[in-house]
């Protein structure tokens, strides 16, 4: 799946979707600030907490991060373990505060 954009994600969200969002910065970057409707599960926790998310193979997950590296990580990661939908928001949440 191709990344997406923090301005493809607002539009998305005011026209009332509700996608799959994944924080995966630390608790305390989380509390800083944080998409609305988003989960937060730490990169470190990912593979600790993968079988909660089987449901949602098929389906979108849109990970992010601060910057998008640690994203981009679980990613990679999520498609190793069968997800087929996930996308990285581009410049994560320092990028999706200023669009």
């Amino acid at each position: 799946m191709p990344d997406i954009t923090p301005a493809e994600l607002k539009q998305r969200q005011a026209a009332g979707e509700k996608p799959t969002i994944i924080d995966v910065r630390e608790p305390w970057e989380n509390e800083e600030g944080r998409i609305e409707g988003s989960q937060n599960i730490p990169l470190g926790t990912l593979p600790d907490k993968v079988a909660d998310l089987e449901d949602l193979k098929e389906q979108e997950i849109i990970v992010h991060c601060k910057g998008g590296g640690r994203s981009s990580t679980a990613q990679a990661f999520l498609n190793q373990q069968g997800f087929t939908r996930v996308r990285n928001l581009l410049g994560g949440f320092q990028a999706y505060q200023k669009s």
